[in-house]
């Protein structure tokens, strides 16, 4: 459903959302690698918060090449970027911690449905996010 977006820019708090399996090494787990592999028709519909200063970032995602993402995060995650926008006043912040799943997901989108979706809204509406921008991988 598409929503207008009323508030400015330069007042607004912004979230991230990347689907290229991103997680933080060391506080989270991978992503269910082992599920895909065995359903390659199934991606994990879990999710992960990630941090903005989280330093340390792996890939779970067997449909993706995380060779490039290994090397540079900002590709399907462009933390420095956004903070960099809102040094610069064109945005009003940015929030704590931005959104990672796994892009591919099994077509009906039950377990998105009942749980992962309404679980993300509930996390940036804590974090006090306006708007949520979709860096897919």
């Amino acid at each position: 459903m598409w929503a207008p977006f009323s508030k400015r820019l330069a007042e607004s708090r912004i979230a991230l959302l990347t689907s290229a399996g991103l997680y933080a090494r060391g506080s989270h787990a991978a992503f269910d690698l082992d599920g895909e592999r065995d359903r390659p028709e199934w991606g994990d519909p879990t999710w992960r918060s990630i941090p903005s200063s989280a330093p340390d970032l792996g890939v779970a995602h067997l449909h993706i090449n995380d060779e490039d993402l290994l090397a540079d995060p900002e590709i399907a995650l462009p933390r420095r970027l956004l903070s960099e926008l809102s040094s610069e006043g064109l945005i009003g912040g940015v929030v704590n911690s931005h959104i990672a799943v796994m892009g591919y997901q099994d077509r009906n989108l039950r377990d998105w449905h009942s749980t992962t979706a309404p679980a993300i809204v509930s996390n940036l509406r804590e974090q006090g996010a306006d708007a949520l921008v979709l860096a897919p991988a």
